[in-house]
């Protein structure tokens, strides 16, 4: 990832700025690792505990349940107990989940330990990139927001490792038995990892501010900006919240309705576009393909690298090209590789190559678009008074359309068939296209106090 730097106190500052924002992205990590874990576990589950197809989904979509909830929650925590307080619980939540999800002896305890955990991806999903927005200057605010994608896409494919790791250490029996806990168990030591680090990195300076902790902030912010920026920063922040009354009925005022509308919009397509039921059911999608247990899992592995290469072009290119034309390209992208991919079931040619390349084409067109740059806006739109609990309302969204897509996703692939489940992701995704066309602005190399301001006119 390069940054160009102009000086030495630059230099500096993006090295305080990137280490903080990597160790806040490590909630991302919990996040992919958490989200991909359960495809090579419920396998497994469905066999030990002899689950219907319903009970399937509910074993995926469980976690999604603990996201809606902790998502709207993040917000007014976030607000109240400050970014790094709320992330510290969050991350409490996640050893929890990871340990509770591990030891069950019933379905129905399984679930409660999944919907804890939810609760916790659902904070740091929302407070990690707008933990991350707040503290970013504006030149590099694009890809240091996106290391938070990025370390969900590194938990997804390191999990991919992990769970083919711990399927081959037995015979069936076992890992009927024993290898889907260890699945779920290995996630408290990434846990405990994050929990640990955010003892070491300071709280948003903007949260602080609005607190009316200025000079708990600038020390913070000089370490960003150097001292004839950062007294400029204040100023500008202190601003920003006296022209804001704070209240959830400022985003349905006149310029604000719109800035509700792209994030919410933004983050629901996200989902529709069928980007997690990929994720969640890649194996059974290759499966369905001819694959055996062994090469699915293994495309699957190759699924995941290619969301993380081309999750590192989008940070290369997102502050470069800016956000509005990466969802362009990728959106439109998709569109066309999940019409072929439900042609190729359509047509009987999914026993070869085809579905693959074409899933494989998908996958990285998300990751240079939709995925990153969804989290990046949703981060940097809103005012600076109300941006934890207007971020808490796109994140809530998000997870709720997460849940309709992977609850869904079963039932419709066994009733409408592959070929019109993936056209039905094809039209969501043309949406995307139109939507970005016509409605998202271009937020690239602006401060949040500039992008707060653009509403306004």
């Amino acid at each position: 990832m390069e940054m160009p730097i102009t000086n030495k106190n630059e230099q500096v500052s993006m090295k305080f700025v990137t280490l903080v924002s990597i160790v806040s992205a490590l909630g991302g990590l919990l996040f992919g690792f958490d989200t991909a874990v359960v495809s090579g576990a419920v396998g497994f589950m469905e066999d030990r505990f002899d689950l219907s197809k319903l009970q399937v989904g509910w074993a995926v979509s469980s976690l999604i349940i603990g996201c809606i909830v902790g998502a709207a929650m993040s917000g007014i925590l976030g607000d109240r107990f400050g970014r790094k307080k709320v992330l510290i619980a969050a991350a409490t939540l996640f050893i929890i989940s990871s340990i509770g999800s591990a030891v069950p002896d019933t379905f129905s305890a399984f679930i409660v330990a999944r919907i804890i955990g939810g609760i916790g991806i659902g904070i740091t999903s929302t407070l990690c990139p707008l933990y991350n927005a707040e503290i970013a200057p504006a030149k590099y605010r694009g890809r240091l927001v996106a290391l938070n994608q990025l370390a969900i896409v590194t938990g997804i494919f390191l999990t991919y490792f992990v769970n083919l790791w711990i399927s081959g250490s037995g015979d069936e029996a076992w890992g009927i038995a024993s290898a889907w806990r260890w699945m779920f168990g290995v996630g408290a030591i990434p846990g405990l990892l994050f929990l640990i680090l955010l003892f070491f990195v300071p709280e948003s300076p903007r949260w602080l501010i609005k607190q009316r902790r200025a000079a708990a902030a600038l020390p913070i912010l000089l370490r960003i900006h150097g001292e004839e920026l950062a007294k400029k920063e204040v100023i500008d922040i202190k601003h920003s919240f006296e022209q804001e009354s704070g209240s959830i009925r400022q985003l349905f005022s006149p310029g604000l309705r719109i800035a509700l509308i792209v994030g919410v919009g933004l983050a629901v397509l996200q989902q529709v576009t069928g980007i997690n039921a990929v994720m969640y059911y890649a194996p059974e999608i290759f499966k369905a393909t001819g694959a055996g247990t062994n090469a699915s899992l293994i495309q699957t592995i190759l699924v995941g690298f290619i969301n993380l290469l081309f999750t590192l072009v989008a940070l290369w290119l997102i502050d470069k090209v800016g956000r509005k034309a990466l969802l362009l390209v990728g959106s439109a992208s998709m569109t066309i590789c999940l019409i072929v991919i439900g042609i190729a079931f359509q047509t009987g040619h999914a026993a070869g190559p085809l579905v693959l390349i074409f899933i494989l084409l998908y996958v990285a067109s998300f990751a240079i678009s939709l995925g990153p740059v969804v989290w990046v806006i949703m981060s940097e739109i809103f005012p600076n008074r109300i941006r934890g609990k207007a971020t808490a309302i796109a994140a809530m969204a998000l997870w709720a359309a997460d849940y309709l897509v992977s609850q869904s996703f079963p039932p419709m692939l066994s009733s409408a068939g592959p070929a019109a489940t993936f056209w039905i992701y094809g039209g969501m995704a043309l949406l995307a296209f139109l939507f970005t066309w016509r409605v998202v602005p271009e937020t690239k190399g602006k401060s949040l106090e500039e992008i707060e301001a653009l509403w306004a006119k």
